[in-house]
């Protein structure tokens, strides 16, 4: 018996090729007397209608073929012999004997057809093959979709999703059409990597979604819904971060293709807002943001937009069909004032600016950095003035505690008696507090108190670490401030405190008084892993001040008023006594005293406070989250 290696016999001088499998023979590639090489396909087999290629195991000559074309053959079964030869010329090889698939590209023939057809299927979402609407975008000063997710995402990393799409209108307009005036229907999205060179691509992969403004206005269709719907599930699915290039008019009319009369059961805003929370979601506008794009942009985290950006919840049409008036679209939402509102996070003057901004923001959350540079530390001895009474700029203490170059203030023009700030210190990203003595000499007002507590939740659902500077006299008080819910807004403060899961840190700059200053300590000076004090600090139940007038209100009513403007005041008037409980009050207490007491854990030099939070950080932990996170959107 011939042994049997491969579906092959062989012996010193012929070859017999057998079946591989059950099949019918399609077509014989040789014929008897034609010369073959190994691994040159000599016949095609069919089974469970797919076709085989049956290669020759040696050079050789053919001698016969036992089955015709057609024929049925059984696995094993002898199907060709051959005469063997030690090789045979590549230039005498039979025709019809190919060495590769067919179809295959052979050097300098090009694309095969099916790969042709789908490079210029692909070609009208170029922004190469649209020159005419590039040169009108950037005649208003912008970039494209696809420029801004180049700048965006690292080199070669975006891969597209959807590129293929276009709008739902084939009962109205040609395919030819769709394809060229609606590539991908008005929206680019995909996944790609963002500071992969600084935390590695394991970190960098980002879910990148960017209307398309050069396209239907960069309106919402049905097919970009289905994009959207798409990426967001994978956001949800794999924890991605999200970018929303966020430009557009809204909701599209004239998608005709499939039976819609609302198309209010569309699930895209139900998702998008299903990340809040979960990953990080930031929104970036240029141009005009209007109705149901606003509202995706506003689900987002943090929103960065250009100053001739306008941003509403209707535009030109939707306010004059409502009968509200004829405008334009420059008059609705400026980002003057979505940014003193709240409404914008970050300002800049152009998309580049925005596409740093937005890099610099999502590395906050995608690790820490290996390699820094400190601030001079001595510096900070200097922030706080001499003068008790005189105004200063916590932004200084702020930049004198952060890595050089790291921080990213968020929410500048609203809330202004709170600075709200995203840092590193020692590589490792933080969100920092700090009250602003130069607004209402930091008393916390009801925007102060949303801005701040909406970004306790920012960090916490993201796991940012937060440090509080504090400097406040307390909740703003009065009339007029109470006519704003203050009760409601400043409670905020507590209730966002009381759900940390991140480690909290509280340095109290000069003053803490009274429930404003437990709020910016969590909730009380022993709810942060620490509070600690620098020499300026001083503290009581209330404005020392106010204290004074409403604790010896009897003694002082006693006194004569005294002469005004008498500086020193004369001894024996209401004025002098007044002085001297004051400077009591301070002297009691002051930050050493409260340590003496335990009530807060430590009065340090600041230029040691840098080290105090890198050594917190370094013990404290975040906890893992007992339940989803939410973070407000206002």
């Amino acid at each position: 018996m011939t042994p049997r290696c491969g579906g092959v016999v062989q012996n010193a001088a012929m070859s017999e090729l057998r079946s591989p499998l059950q099949a019918r023979i399609v077509q014989w590639l040789v014929q008897p007397g034609d010369t073959v090489n190994a691994g040159d396909i000599v016949v095609i087999l069919e089974a469970m209608k797919m076709e085989h290629e049956v290669r020759a195991p040696a050079p050789g000559t053919v001698r016969e073929h036992l089955f015709a074309a057609g024929d049925s053959v059984e696995e094993g079964d002898l199907l060709l012999i051959s005469e063997q030869v030690s090789h045979i010329p590549r230039g005498l090889q039979p025709e019809n004997a190919p060495n590769s698939g067919e179809g295959a590209t052979q050097g300098g023939r090009g694309p095969r057809a099916d790969l042709q057809r789908v490079i210029d299927r692909h070609a009208p979402t170029l922004d190469a093959s649209r020159p005419d609407a590039v040169a009108k975008r950037h005649a208003l000063g912008l970039r494209t979709a696809r420029e801004n997710i180049a700048d965006l995402c690292d080199d070669g990393s975006f891969s597209e999703y959807g590129a293929l799409a276009v709008a739902a209108q084939a009962s109205r307009r040609s395919a030819e059409d769709l394809m060229r005036n609606t590539p991908a229907d008005g929206m680019v999205t995909g996944i790609g990597s963002i500071n992969a060179g600084a935390f590695g691509p394991e970190h960098s992969r980002a879910v990148v979604m960017a209307y398309d403004a050069t396209v239907l206005a960069g309106t919402q269709g049905m097919r970009n819904h289905q994009k959207t719907d798409r990426m967001l599930g994978l956001a949800l699915q794999h924890r991605l971060p999200v970018v929303l290039f966020a430009e557009g008019g809204g909701g599209r009319p004239g998608d005709t293709d499939s039976a819609v009369v609302a198309g209010l059961h569309v699930t895209t805003f139900a998702s998008f807002a299903r990340l809040n929370g979960q990953v990080p979601v930031l929104g970036v506008v240029a141009g005009r943001c209007f109705a149901g794009n606003a509202a995706l942009l506003g689900c987002c985290d943090v929103v960065i937009a250009t100053r001739s950006s306008n941003i509403g919840m209707g535009g030109p049409a939707m306010v004059e069909g409502g009968g509200l008036g004829a405008y334009k679209p420059e008059q609705i939402g400026p980002a003057a004032v979505q940014h003193a509102n709240g409404v914008i996070d970050v300002l800049v003057d152009d998309e580049a600016q925005a596409v740093a901004a937005a890099k610099h923001y999502l590395g906050f959350f995608q690790g820490r950095t290996t390699g820094w540079t400190a601030p001079d530390a001595l510096a900070l001895r200097d922030v706080v003035p001499q003068n008790r009474l005189r105004v200063y700029d916590t932004l200084a203490a702020v930049h004198g505690l952060a890595d050089a170059g790291s921080a990213l203030v968020l929410r500048a023009g609203f809330g202004a008696g709170i600075h709200t700030v995203l840092a590193r210190i020692e590589g490792r990203p933080v969100g920092i507090l700090a009250n602003n003595p130069q607004h209402l000499g930091g008393a916390i007002d009801a925007d102060a108190a949303d801005k701040a507590a909406r970004f306790m939740q920012l960090c916490n659902a993201h796991g940012l670490p937060l440090v509080s500077l504090v400097d406040t006299p307390g909740f703003m008080v009065g009339p007029d401030i109470e006519e704003k819910a203050q009760v409601r807004h400043v409670s905020r403060l507590f209730i966002a405190a009381a759900h940390l899961r991140v480690p909290f840190f509280s340095v109290v700059l000069r003053k803490g008084y009274g429930l404003g200053a437990m709020a910016m300590c969590a909730g009380g000076f022993h709810s942060p892993t620490f509070t600690v004090a620098w020499p300026t600090g001083e503290f009581g139940a209330m404005g020392l001040e106010g204290a004074v007038r409403l604790g010896y209100r009897k003694e002082l009513e006693a006194l004569p008023q005294g002469p005004a403007g008498q500086e020193p005041p004369l001894p024996g008037t209401r004025e002098a006594l007044y002085q001297e409980l004051v400077a009591k009050q301070y002297e009691s207490g002051q930050a050493v005293n409260l340590a003496a007491t335990l009530e807060i854990d430590a009065v340090i030099d600041p230029a040691q406070t840098r080290g105090w939070l890198a050594r917190g950080l370094a013990s404290a932990r975040v906890e893992s989250p007992a339940g989803r996170l939410a973070i407000d959107a206002w």
